[in-house]
């Protein structure tokens, strides 16, 4: 008799207390050994009904054990899987091996991310999100930890419509095709999470910043309010007081200005998680893998412009609202107020 069927016909003793006479001992079963109990008082002439009212499991149950014991001795009474026999709508092993593939060549990408790309290269139909996420968990590509919260505990806010709310910030670690580091002055429309600016500049100064929130206010419009975080370039709000640069922009376009609480960057967190794809895709491995897409001629010097990857670029449809006009004082959002005083 092999180790397993002996395994198989062991009694597992949890608890040996008294509970009557002396020497009785309280035993649990295995399930094998309580499905043979039950298969041997069949076989020895007792009722299929009555066995199995004994047992607690139905008829059928009960003929399906008889079966299996008939067939394959002992080890059929073993638990076996429920897996399907086959999958008819588990995605094709060309599916598969491409979600495999461009995962090993990038490995931050998401599956969201994934399945934009294999979209881009013609993939027909294109796999959902939930999809290419299964089959990287299914060839271990990425480790599945539990949620430490809900998604349903987050307080998320949102802007009902377009051109409502800007989120503009800096962010640095960004490095041209020559390895010069340069700061990003980036903005992102709240609804949309549309990028209305990706300015690179080597020393983020106040001018650069207004100058790129200038640039964008010209070629989008002006937006009801801006949601930007304390920094000097910002507001003097922690400094010596009074009105910056950037706070003038705001109050000769009508734009209502808002600040962040400190220590909280999660109240810009669209623009944060902004910063961590453009972090991700302009970095130098990124730029040897094709992460870095192109760099465009710079606008001025020392302020040159970056294309982000999957960034978009037709604004024919972007929803204008009211346009910054050089004509009247309070629309005007060219350079003129980043210049000196009139």
């Amino acid at each position: 008799m092999t180790v397993a069927v002996i395994g198989l016909l062991a009694v597992r003793r949890l608890r040996a207390t008294r509970s009557g006479g002396p020497g009785s001992v309280l035993v649990e079963l295995s399930v094998v050994e309580q499905r043979y109990r039950a298969v041997l008082a069949v076989l020895a002439g007792e009722s299929v009904t009555s066995v199995a009212a004994q047992v607690g499991v139905s008829r059928q149950s009960l003929h399906k054990w008889l079966g299996r014991y008939r067939a394959d001795g002992l080890g059929g009474l073993m638990d076996r899987s429920r897996r399907p026999g086959s999958s008819p709508w588990q995605s094709p092993v060309e599916v598969e091996a491409a979600v495999c593939e461009l995962r090993r060549e990038h490995p931050r990408w998401g599956p969201r991310r994934l399945a934009h790309e294999l979209g881009r290269v013609g993939m027909e139909p294109v796999p959902s999100r939930m999809t290419v996420y299964r089959i990287l968990v299914r060839h271990g590509l990425v480790e599945v930890k539990a949620r430490g919260r809900r998604r349903e505990d987050y307080k998320r806010w949102e802007r009902d419509a377009p051109m409502a709310l800007w989120q503009v910030d800096i962010v640095g670690g960004v490095f041209l095709a020559d390895g010069t580091e340069v700061k990003v002055v980036t903005g992102v429309d709240d609804h949309s999470r549309f990028c209305v600016i990706a300015q690179a500049c080597v020393r983020a100064t106040g001018r650069a910043v207004c100058l790129a929130f200038a640039g964008a206010l010209e070629r989008y419009g002006v937006p009801d309010e801006v949601l930007t975080d304390n920094g000097k370039q910002f507001t003097a709000r922690f400094g010596r007081g009074g009105e910056v640069l950037f706070d003038r922009i705001c109050r000769d376009n009508g734009i209502v200005h808002r600040l962040t609480q400190p220590a909280s960057p999660t109240t810009t967190g669209k623009i944060e998680r902004f910063h961590q794809t453009l972090r991700r895709d302009c970095s130098t491995t990124m730029a040897r893998s094709r992460g870095l897409r192109r760099f465009r001629r710079p606008s001025m010097p020392g302020s040159p412009t970056i294309t982000t990857p999957g960034a978009r670029t037709d604004h024919s449809t972007w929803p204008h609202r009211r346009s910054a006009s050089p004509r009247s004082p309070r629309r005007s959002a060219g350079p003129c107020p980043c210049g000196s005083p009139p």
